[in-house]
């Protein structure tokens, strides 16, 4: 336990070294003086002024000790203030920023299926809660603990020096603070640790609650009854949680109260007592010398060990952090490899499959090639596997079973990012950012024209009458004139984030799914324009948007149960061609009614 205590503690001391070196310095010695004045003050300065008394020492002689001293815990008074509102407000800054820097940095590059599983993604939240806060904290602590250590034993030898019995009053704050203070941080830990899955879920209210895009249906439906159903539940977990801990919790406050408090000064008072007045074995100058370095080292232990405390629910939070910074990515966004060619010859599924954490298997042995320059489309149903072929083929997870190889080599074998810019994409689950339309558009890719994606989307028309044209703000997250699209026109400006990418294989995952069928006809039009001169997948359960494909594959249960152009799967009158049909008509019903 010590050595994981010692290891928790120098790995913060060693982030924040590699963050800020002044803050860890300026730290340890705000922590030093902080001690030496204590020390000082409350035992080496009245010592001297009761022997100066004693021997009738000069008064200027005494005069000139005091002026000395009040300078000198001046001047540590002006380094202190100095270090609490100069020092730790700027590097808080520099620590702020480079620490969540590197979480953030993690966070994408840890692999996707992380973010499904819950117990990694609680560790992930602990672990960015007041990252830099706790790191400083623990950081702080660990200072005083060192400085506090060095300065009980100085209040320890000078009590030592007066009575070597007085010193036995200590082992009453050593127990308190270190046996049930050390109980009582890993109780808080565990509590806290605990308490995070229903603290998430009161978060998720907390957004849902104030977020626009939930607005219209909080109030078109009940489920702001639901959503308070969750966070009862949430606060209901906490009163579960503070049940479980609280009667031993309780119980080891008290035993620490007493053990740290009442124990030690009631005794030192009795102790002095007896020696002044019954044994008359100590003078008052003595008595008052010893009195106040028994408190002062009393309130050193309690001060050293409530730290201990605090540093060992630290540890508990430094542990969450090193294990998210430290973890081993499966497929980490920073993996080199080889240089991709720009040229796509062919892409290839080689018999696999994939099976989700929950045991779904999504992808059922699936084999197929794509070659260069085609026009490749995936229909089925809902939940057939489509979009997970795609994540598959972005590398966002590996097969479970078999091989994608693009260009006869292993994708695995590829520099992850050099691969992945082989892919323009418009998603099905699109997040539109707080940014400019031109942001949200390029998404840094600043050689591309945004303008030209937008009239091939067929929304620039709308964005350009917008108050600001493409330089306007989405969403009023951030900007009271930002502009809220609707769902049809914000799926255009996904679209156009794939049309302002060059890259050679072009995929779309249900880009029209918010659009009525003529808007679609024309939404596809242009992507058969842009889509000239690339390999481009298209993902769809609206089978008139592959009709004019090269090839479609038909899936169900994540296997591919029909293949072939659309005039082949029709004449083939199996799974496409019903699909087909019933869609036709109810084209074809919506026509009528429009009409009539």
């Amino acid at each position: 336990m010590a050595m994981n205590f010692f290891k928790q503690n120098l790995y913060a001391v060693k982030t924040l070294w590699g963050l800020s070196k002044s803050r860890v310095i300026h730290t340890a010695i705000n922590s030093a003086i902080g001690y030496f004045e204590w020390l000082f003050g409350s035992i080496f300065f009245a010592r001297y002024i009761v022997h100066a008394l004693e021997t009738d020492a000069p008064l200027s002689e005494i005069m000139t000790f005091i002026i000395v001293v009040a300078l000198v815990l001046g001047v540590c008074a002006l380094y202190s203030s100095y270090v609490d509102m100069c020092v730790n407000p700027i590097t808080g800054n520099t620590v702020r920023r480079g620490l969540y820097a590197r979480l953030y940095a993690k966070a994408r590059n840890v692999e996707l299926r992380c973010y499904e599983d819950a117990d990694f993604y609680n560790k992930y939240t602990m672990a960015l809660d007041d990252a830099d806060g706790r790191i400083t904290s623990t950081t702080g602590t660990f200072s005083g603990i060192i400085a506090g250590v060095i300065a009980s034993g100085v209040a320890f030898y000078v009590m030592f020096t007066i009575d070597p019995f007085s010193v036995l009053f200590v082992i009453s704050p050593i127990l308190g603070n270190f046996f049930f203070g050390s109980i009582m941080g890993k109780l808080e830990a565990k509590q806290y640790a605990e308490n995070t899955p229903h603290n998430r879920k009161a978060g998720y209210v907390t957004r849902v609650m104030y977020l626009a895009e939930f607005a219209k249906e909080v109030r078109m439906s009940n489920i702001f009854r639901l959503m308070m159903r969750r966070f009862d539940d949430s606060v209901k977990g906490n009163h579960t949680v503070a049940d479980k801990f609280a009667v031993r919790g309780t119980l080891s406050l008290w035993l620490k109260n007493i053990t740290t408090f009442s124990l030690v000064f009631q005794g030192i008072v009795i102790y002095a007592a007896y020696r002044a007045m019954v044994t008359q074995s100590i003078g008052l100058a003595e008595l008052a010398i010893l009195f106040s370095a028994m408190v002062t080292t009393s309130w050193i232990f309690i001060g050293l060990f409530g730290m201990i405390s605090e540093s060992i629910k630290n540890c508990v939070f430094i542990n969450y952090l090193r294990g998210f910074l430290e973890y081993k990515e499966e497929i980490p966004e920073d993996q080199d490899g080889l240089k991709p060619a720009e040229k796509i010859a062919s892409i290839e599924f080689k018999n696999v499959s994939f099976v989700y954490k929950n045991g779904h298997h999504a992808i059922k042995n699936c084999s197929f090639t794509i070659n260069g320059g085609e026009t490749v489309a995936f229909a089925g149903h809902n939940g057939a596997g489509k979009s997970t072929l795609i994540k598959l083929l972005f590398r966002l997870y590996d097969p479970t079973e078999g091989e994608i190889v693009v260009n006869g080599i292993n994708i695995k074998e590829y520099n992850l990012k050099a691969y992945r810019r082989l892919f323009a994409a418009a998603f099905q689950d699109y997040k539109i950012f707080s940014m400019s339309v031109r942001d949200n558009v390029l998404l840094e890719k600043s050689a591309s024209d945004p303008e030209a994606a937008l009239k091939q989307a067929g929304v620039w028309e709308e964005i350009n009458a917008l108050q600001n044209g493409i330089n306007t703000t989405l969403t009023k997250e951030f900007d009271n004139d930002g502009a809220v699209l609707s769902e049809g026109n914000i799926q255009k400006v996904v679209v156009a984030r794939a049309f302002a990418n060059p890259a050679p294989v072009q995929v779309y995952d249900e880009p029209s799914s918010a659009l009525d069928p003529i808007a679609e006809y024309n939404l596809y039009t242009g992507i058969m324009a842009a889509s000239r001169g690339h390999t481009t997948l298209f993902i769809s359960h609206r089978l008139s948007s592959v009709a004019d494909a090269d090839i479609v594959y038909v899936m169900e249960h994540g296997e591919i149960i029909e293949k072939g152009n659309h005039r082949d799967l029709m004449s083939a009158n199996g799974k496409y061609a019903e699909m087909y049909t019933m869609q036709a008509q109810s084209y074809l019903a919506d026509e009528e009614v429009a009409v009539a």
